[in-house]
């Protein structure tokens, strides 16, 4: 696949701004390269970000961003997001109060190759959010749920029965490391360019069967709910939209559900661009006017709005024990409560 020379040497001060965050937040996190990956002649390093306690006895909270490389508010919002905890670690005695029972994970750009070379996939052409191998139950539509045929094409899901792409498989791994196997983790990963309201989606992608944590989902959307007033958001499982191949987050939470003691609860954020679009109808002209707001203003109101968002659920995972059901009954009376909410009258229970 043939790339312009100019985008070859397209800067990415996304990477530029999670290493001098990085500097900024010694001693109070560590940080390692997961992996790197070859954009034209450049290697580019994928960044993991760690902070609070490592015990795997407290609740978890992990940030992803950039998956897709023309997404780049995705990255944008959870560096920004880094960037107020790290300015706050010098003198928010409550949030380093918190950090002594909560760990938070920062994977800030997953595509760094997608991104310096301005293409939704991976510099090998393969779109990391149809890379696992996870085959849907149901059929998905037309290329946009996976397809093998090129990665000339959009939505390549690489080759049937080869390994993952680098930066998918060092996502799962971290996840793997951090986030499984503690009484209870979150997962947030932004993305943008579907719609024209902000969704918060939880899996499943490759089925329209109720995830088994059903009623810790509900739970979360509850005291989400009750605690947002007036928010903006349409909180739901992918399946409501449509179904696709290869999940990341279905595929980790399929391997996370085989340990009965904990519970891993992936959410990912879609950002709705086509209002941005909707507001602005010239940034169709733009191969990032589509998915990310091109007037300073409206990039502020979005930060604004999803740090609030992602500082929402570091909440929530702090305080998991005050809200989440443990009870048998009250667990039925969520998931039935869930049921009615998403899945009743849709003919997939």
């Amino acid at each position: 696949m043939a790339v312009p020379l100019q985008l070859l040497q397209r800067p990415t001060p996304e990477l530029d701004e999670i290493e001098r965050l990085i500097e900024a937040g010694r001693p109070h996190l560590e940080a390692r390269v997961l992996c790197e990956v070859k954009a034209g002649k450049r290697q580019l390093p994928v960044h993991a970000i760690t902070l609070g306690n490592p015990s795997p006895e407290v609740p978890a909270v992990g940030f992803f961003g950039g998956v897709h490389g023309l997404e780049r508010i995705g990255a944008e919002v959870v560096i920004a997001y880094l960037a107020s905890l790290v300015s706050r670690l010098s003198w928010d005695t409550l949030l380093v109060q918190q950090l002594q029972n909560l760990r938070l994970v920062f994977m800030p750009l997953v595509n760094p190759g997608g991104l310096a070379l301005g293409t939704r996939a991976n510099p090998r052409g393969v779109d990391l959010m149809r890379n696992a191998p996870v085959d849907a139950t149901d059929p998905v539509p037309f290329m946009v749920g996976g397809q093998r045929v090129s990665a000339g094409l959009p939505w390549y899901r690489g080759a049937a029965g080869s390994a993952m792409e680098p930066e998918s498989a060092a996502l799962c791994a971290f996840v793997q490391q951090e986030l499984l196997g503690r009484p209870f983790s979150l997962a947030i990963d932004c993305h943008s360019g579907f719609g024209v309201q902000d969704r918060i989606w939880f899996p499943y992608a490759h089925t329209f069967k109720p995830i088994p944590h059903l009623a810790d989902v509900h739970a979360l959307w509850d005291i989400f709910a009750r605690s947002q007033a007036h928010h903006p958001y349409v909180f739901e499982p992918q399946s409501l939209q449509y179904l696709t191949h290869g999940d990341l987050w279905d595929y980790i939470y399929l391997r996370s559900i085989e340990d009965t003691q904990h519970r891993f609860l992936p959410l990912t954020l879609e950002m709705g661009s086509w209002l941005w679009i909707k507001k602005n109808p010239r940034q169709l002209f733009s191969r990032y006017g589509i998915f990310n707001p091109l007037i300073a203003h409206r990039q502020r109101r979005v930060m604004r709005r999803q740090i609030g968002l992602l500082d929402f659920f570091t909440r929530a995972a702090s305080s998991f024990e005050r809200w989440l059901p443990q009870a048998q009954e009250l667990r039925e009376q969520h998931r039935a409560a869930a049921l009615d909410l998403w899945y009743r009258g849709r003919g997939h229970i």
